[in-house]
């Protein structure tokens, strides 16, 4: 789907200043370690999904959820400050799971390399 030339923008200019304010003016030690992937923005630009990822396991990504939600007014008020736009979007956070299920997939084919590996290792043996 091609995105107005706006609404990109606008996505790009989200994505940087939530990333500034998460790195620098956020104190919530549960929001350390938290990364912005990608901004999700209607045409409208009445409402926006951030999607992040964070470092570390299960109960680490529950604790960033939360902080991230309870420091949603705060963030959606700097944006305001910074951002003009005619309407604030509201703010959602998703977890991005895609570092992950990359990671995943790259250890799923180690393994195929090594049990391929080994296969040839003991087809050399027996000749």
């Amino acid at each position: 789907m091609m995105r107005h030339p706006r609404v990109q923008r606008v996505q790009q200019e989200l994505k940087e200043e939530v990333s500034k304010i998460l790195a620098y003016e956020l104190k919530d030690p549960r929001i350390e370690m938290v990364t912005v992937t990608a901004v999700e923005l209607t045409d409208d630009l009445r409402f926006a999904k951030i999607y992040y990822s964070v470092m570390g396991d299960q109960k680490r990504r529950e604790k960033a959820q939360q902080g991230l939600e309870s420091a949603t007014g705060f963030i959606r008020k700097l944006i305001g400050e910074r951002i003009r736009l005619r309407f604030l979007p509201e703010i959602v956070f998703k977890y991005d799971n895609s570092i992950e299920y990359a990671q995943h997939i790259s250890e799923v084919l180690e393994k195929i390399k090594k049990q391929q590996k080994g296969g040839k290792d003991a087809d050399k043996k027996s000749n």
